[in-house]
């Protein structure tokens, strides 16, 4: 049996389907056989949940402290006490802040080595922004939390595994902000990942061009040539796999993504519209180059159901799933029990945060 680990989950926007998810999951007391679940809430918010789904009174205990986690019950710690209006489906400042201090209060948990690893519930992008959160997402706010320029969002399901090379920004800065050091660091990434993270020892990567047909030789595009071609060649003089670039329609059209282990898309659309297509339900976002493993559902907030109680809960149970299994794939991979964030021999002296033994 995998090593179970205390997995902190942040709550989200409260008035999203986040806290459902986490009730319908762990009210089936078979999901504490995978880990022991520390949510990062307050009492109000969960009972209010509570009340709302109707549902069987779930294994909890509300806590202060980390010194009273309990393997076996959902953890409820407690991350704020101020008095907060729930209202599923609307987006509030005060929301915004609520998730903002769980997010803090797992990463400082997280960094004092009281719980493993973390999985986060959708937030608000808009009403979470302010003087502590300045991030386009989860994504860039974690890699700053954690140190590190060297990460990716990577989409993963059990038919399409897709990372990309730019993220949460504007389709107009895209092209932009391509050059081959950015594009061979992202493979690298990926690379790393797929071995030490998902047990795949010689990891095959197909890369998507930019422009439609990647370009057709410069004609409508010269970022293939002027960076993803030459990035492509110096990492297969690296030793690793890559192909490409593909044309993106082409290439999910024919599902030649089944021929490869992982697909590099050049920007978030690229990568999620055929990605959400192929895996919606039982998609998992997981960000690949942290010092700890996180992982989230692939959707967001899902404002237009909240406090319905219809939110399908496949992608949550699955980022739980994939989060225990990354972490003990890590642990396989290293041999090293005590330093386990240490995961590729190049990247080690980076990492300075240790994980517990547990108890």
């Amino acid at each position: 049996m995998p090593e179970k680990t205390f997995l902190g989950i942040t709550s989200g926007d409260i008035n999203g389907v986040g806290i459902e998810l986490v009730l319908k999951t762990f009210s089936d007391t078979r999901m504490f056989e995978y880990c022991s679940p520390v949510l990062y809430c307050n009492s109000e918010v969960f009972k209010y949940y509570k009340s709302l789904l109707q549902l069987e009174e779930p294994f909890y205990k509300i806590i202060n402290s980390t010194k009273d986690f309990e393997k076996g019950k959902l953890n409820i710690r407690v991350c704020s006490t101020e008095s907060i209006e729930i209202k599923p489906g609307e987006a509030s400042e005060a929301a915004g802040k609520f998730a903002l201090s769980s997010i803090q209060m797992a990463i400082d948990d997280i960094k004092k080595g009281e719980i493993h690893n973390l999985l986060t519930c959708p937030i608000d992008k808009h009403s979470i922004q302010g003087d502590q959160f300045r991030f386009n997402g989860h994504t860039e706010f974690l890699a700053n939390a954690f140190e590190t320029d060297d990460f990716m969002m990577l989409l993963t399901s059990d038919e399409l595994m897709v990372g990309l090379v730019t993220g949460h920004i504007p389709v107009d800065k895209v092209s932009s902000s391509l050059n081959k050091d950015l594009i061979l660091g992202k493979l690298e990434i990926l690379h790393d990942s797929l071995i030490c993270d998902f047990g795949i020892e010689k990891p095959q990567i197909a890369v998507l061009g930019l422009n439609p047909h990647s370009g057709d030789n410069g004609v409508i595009g010269k970022e293939e040539i002027e960076h993803i071609k030459p990035a492509i060649k110096e990492a297969s003089e690296r030793g690793m796999m890559i192909f490409g670039p593909y044309p993106a329609d082409g290439f999910f059209g024919n599902a030649l993504y089944l021929k490869f282990d992982a697909v590099l898309a050049m920007y978030h659309d690229q990568g999620l519209i055929p990605f959400k297509h192929i895996a919606f339900h039982n998609g998992v976002n997981y960000t690949a180059g942290l010092p700890i493993v996180r992982t989230s559902p692939d959707h967001g907030t899902a404002f237009d159901i909240a406090g319905k109680g219809i939110a399908d809960i496949s992608s949550f149970v699955n980022a739980i799933f994939v989060n225990n299994r990354i972490y003990n794939q890590r642990m396989e991979h290293m041999n090293l029990i005590k330093n386990p964030l240490s995961f590729t021999k190049h990247r080690r002296e980076k990492f300075s945060i240790g994980v517990p033994i547990l108890k």
